[in-house]
């Protein structure tokens, strides 16, 4: 599982800026497998401009088609490529601390009644609105633009595309949001593990992830969790495990796979510590899989 922040930053193959810690790009089909694992520790708002691409994470899955838009919020998630047209895109990556500064100068009140929940699903759909739509054709030409354009003036850009969520009674989940990320003063943790604990990440990427320091992470996973990082990623998976065991049409190395484990003996060790049989033993005592 790769940052992919880091990779479009580092990639030399397409359109791109870069200001402080934003990333604007244009790019066109980067991955070249079908299916890949990545996390973001900043969220990333996608516009398709051509061909297919599906986002899945633990609480769902959004299948994005030319003129459509979406908004990812930090963690991790599968992407599965279709390869019968080009994907072009154009992707936003926005730091919570320029969605802070982007709020608290609009001074735009939020629409609609707030929900309560401060993590809630992974992404979301965007409304393409006319301003929405103006402001991703504007994009496209600096993109094509064969000089410099100035980092204040993309700054500005970035913030016209938050602000014209803030005030689009069409798009008030995610102005919700946005005002929701702009009252608060840490990433929340629990949300954080609870819609990411199924990937294969390390503790120094889930820190990340959450904007921590590795110290700060595990003192803070101590409060929330009275317990450790470690030991209650293991009970996650183990009990997620289980349930899938439950089901028919899996394999045992499915299962491994969507629960987060590196491989087949740290998994059927692990298991049979914690519930007292392999995974092929307890899958073979069920009545309903008999």
């Amino acid at each position: 599982m790769f940052n992919l922040y880091d990779v479009l930053k580092g990639g030399l193959n397409y359109h791109k800026f870069e200001v402080d810690d934003l990333l604007f790009v244009e790019y066109n089909c980067p991955l070249q497998v079908q299916t890949a694992a990545v996390w973001t520790h900043c969220d990333l708002l996608v516009h398709i401009l051509s061909g297919t691409k599906t986002w899945k994470s633990v609480d769902g899955e959004w299948a994005g088609t030319a003129g459509s838009t979406l908004y990812i919020k930090k963690g991790a998630k599968i992407i599965d490529q279709f390869f019968e047209d080009d994907f072009c895109m154009l992707g936003f990556f926005i730091s919570d601390n320029f969605i802070k500064e982007s709020v608290q100068e609009s001074n735009v009140a939020e629409i609609g009644v707030p929900r309560p929940e401060v993590y809630t699903e992974s992404a979301q759909w965007i409304e393409n609105t006319i301003p929405l739509q103006a402001f991703f054709q504007s994009m496209l030409s600096y993109f094509h633009h064969k000089g410099e354009v100035a980092d204040s003036l993309l700054k500005l850009k970035l913030k016209e595309l938050i602000i014209n969520l803030l005030s689009d009674s069409k798009n008030e989940d995610i102005a919700s949001y946005f005002h929701r990320v702009s009252n608060s003063t840490n990433v929340d943790l629990k949300g954080i593990m609870e819609k990411n604990f199924l990937y294969n990440l390390s503790l120094e990427e889930y820190a990340e992830m959450s904007h921590r320091s590795l110290s700060t992470f595990k003192r803070d996973f101590k409060k929330s969790f009275d317990s450790t990082p470690g030991r209650w990623l293991l009970e996650k998976r183990l009990q997620h495990a289980k349930a899938l065991i439950h089901r028919h049409g899996l394999s045992i190395s499915d299962i491994i796979f969507e629960s987060g484990f590196e491989d087949l003996s740290h998994f059927s060790r692990s298991f049979k510590a914690k519930f007292g049989q392999s995974p092929t033993q307890y899958r073979n005592q069920l009545p309903q899989l008999a």
